[in-house]
């Protein structure tokens, strides 16, 4: 396999999926490093399900280097209610814009997994080797044999074609640039809105789906965007490599320090109907801690800098209310 890492600072990098949170990430934090040849483009300027938009935009930029960080995710909910699309949009992404690197030369790709795609009942810390050792978790299983697919081309074509593709498996992201729906959000972003309306509102308590036992690890985005470049810099193997921080808390311990990180003083109510998901999912993340890399922010200061840009999102909502009522009076 060819040894190519990012030292080049023009050389031309392509970001899919760079409107998202961890596209954009990654974009700031090549930027913030000096990178000056970004392309971008956005899912109505480039339908990455078509093959062939995506066969003609890699023949005609030619990227040195490519990030896929482009996905259809969300939480429990909208991976329990849309499998299909979960599966469909994933896989077609994937096989495109890998096979497209393929065809073109890309000289180095990483392409994302996710922790939730590891066996529900993995020994814990989960290391990387536990992939496909054991049964999926039910809710998100569509979206997790989609990203098992692509970490499994990423190694097919290393093995076949000899190109350097990465995997990289981060657990539980968050920060500037989430999504904050009520249905479609993952459990930080989704307290974060809960909570944020029920202190609005007045309210007297804020329910919380489970019964707040299971354990989940945390990542800060911008944290993942320095993992991923700092990958591309020095790894160059198509086993996977797990991203996280290696501490985790229970949800009904999330769910009090975010309260507290917004002054929120009514109570949390655990609904027991609704499903918990995988009992814990904590990454054993000495593979890459011992490549030098260590994330930066920890989780009081992320849920801070979260909830301020979950402020900006709905400050910007009502202002673009208010300008297209103002425009129609």
């Amino acid at each position: 396999m060819e040894q190519t890492d990012l030292k080049n600072l023009e050389a031309k990098i392509y970001v899919a999926g760079h409107k998202g949170m961890v596209g954009s990430a990654i974009e700031r934090a090549l930027t913030n490093q000096g990178y000056t040849n970004i392309i971008k483009r956005t899912s109505k300027q480039l339908d990455l399900t078509d093959k062939l938009e995506v066969d003609h935009f890699f023949a005609t930029e030619k990227p040195d280097y490519v990030f896929l960080a482009a996905a259809k995710v969300g939480g429990i909910l909208a991976n329990n209610t849309y499998p299909a699309d979960f599966l469909f949009q994933n896989i077609n992404i994937q096989n495109n814009v890998i096979h497209a690197s393929l065809v073109n030369k890309v000289k180095k790709l990483l392409f994302l997994g996710s922790s939730c795609i590891y066996p529900k009942h993995a020994p814990q810390p989960i290391k990387e080797e536990y992939l496909l050792t054991g049964a999926l978790e039910a809710t998100n299983d569509a979206y997790a044999i989609a990203k098992i697919c692509g970490i499994k081309m990423c190694q097919a074509y290393a093995k076949q074609y000899g190109v350097n593709f990465i995997n990289a498996m981060p657990t539980n992201l968050y920060g500037k640039n989430d999504n904050y729906h009520p249905e479609h959000s993952h459990v930080l972003p989704a307290l974060i809105r809960k909570i944020h309306e029920a202190k609005d509102t007045g309210a007297a308590e804020v329910t919380v789906w489970g019964t707040g036992t299971p354990k989940r690890e945390f990542l800060y985005a911008d944290d993942l965007a320095e993992a991923c470049i700092h990958l591309m810099k020095v790894y160059n193997s198509s086993d996977i490599v797990n991203i996280g921080t290696g501490e985790d808390l229970t949800i009904k311990e999330l769910a009090t320090s975010i309260s507290k990180a917004l002054e929120y003083e009514g109570n949390l109510v655990f609904d027991v109907s609704k499903p918990d998901g995988t009992p814990r999912k904590l990454l054993d993340v000495s593979k890459i801690k011992n490549t030098g890399w260590e994330p930066k922010v920890g989780l009081d200061e992320g849920v801070h800098l979260a909830y301020q840009d979950y402020l900006q999102q709905i400050n910007y909502s009502k202002m673009a209310v208010g300008n297209k009522a103002l425009c129609v009076s």
